[in-house]
């Protein structure tokens, strides 16, 4: 899909991977590009176009999808961290995460697709994480599996009217969600060029880095070669 003169709406735009989708659009040939958030902030740029959208609100992703009806690619970013145990969580908190990393994105989904059905297809993107296949982090890794599973559906749903569908998954990144995790991380910068370039060949999935092709790799192998800590038991 060729991004140049399209137009682009990014969710969770203010910072980490968003702030990285906006301008790698813009860099790419992107016309335009909306730039969401509860809270958009103020852009230089002025192809980019600050607009607020609560991806938990009924309303507010209504009152978007009516806005910014010229979408041609949708990037459903907007994401929060979860707690790293089921057990110690409430499940107040576990709906927390989901409503916005699963519903929220599903919200989206729904409310744009009828925009891009009139743009001639389009392509929504959503973006995983290698742990919607490695539940280490409760809740978060929960969240991120359903939404995986979501957007195979939404994938099939969404193919008679010629949508492209891209699932993104990558590892620890360095972003401000995981600033306090002491691991190697991956560039934002990178994987969002990662993903840029799927969308552009009109791929399904990326596996924006080792980490992830490794994991999806081993997915057919079983259950304790991805869960070693379970040999103690």
């Amino acid at each position: 899909m060729d991004i140049s003169g399209k137009t682009v709406l990014v969710t969770g735009a203010n910072g980490g991977l968003g702030r990285h989708f906006v301008e790698q659009a813009l860099d790419r040939g992107a016309a335009r590009a909306y730039a969401t958030a509860r809270r958009p902030q103020a852009w230089a740029e002025a192809r980019v176009v600050p607009l607020a959208l609560d991806v938990t609100d009924d309303a507010s992703v209504a009152a978007a999808a009516s806005t910014a009806s010229d979408v041609d690619i949708v990037i459903n970013n907007a994401g929060v961290g979860g707690t790293s145990s089921l057990l110690d969580a409430t499940v107040d908190d576990v709906e927390r995460v989901f409503a916005t990393n699963v519903f929220g994105a599903l919200r989206v989904a729904k409310a744009f697709a009828p925009v891009l059905s009139s743009r001639g297809g389009g392509a929504l993107v959503d973006v995983h994480s290698v742990l919607s296949w490695l539940a280490i982090a409760g809740g978060y890794s929960a969240s991120k599996a359903a939404l995986w599973s979501i957007t195979n559906s939404l994938r099939v749903e969404l193919a008679p009217q010629g949508t492209l569908v891209v699932g993104a998954h990558l590892g620890y990144t360095d972003t401000p969600m995981i600033a306090d995790v002491e691991v190697e991380k991956n560039d934002p910068a990178d994987i969002v060029s990662a993903i840029w370039d799927a969308v552009a060949a009109g791929e399904d999935e990326v596996l924006a880095d080792q980490v992830s092709r490794d994991v999806r790799s081993a997915l057919s192998a079983p259950v304790r070669a991805l869960y070693p800590q379970l040999a103690a038991h």
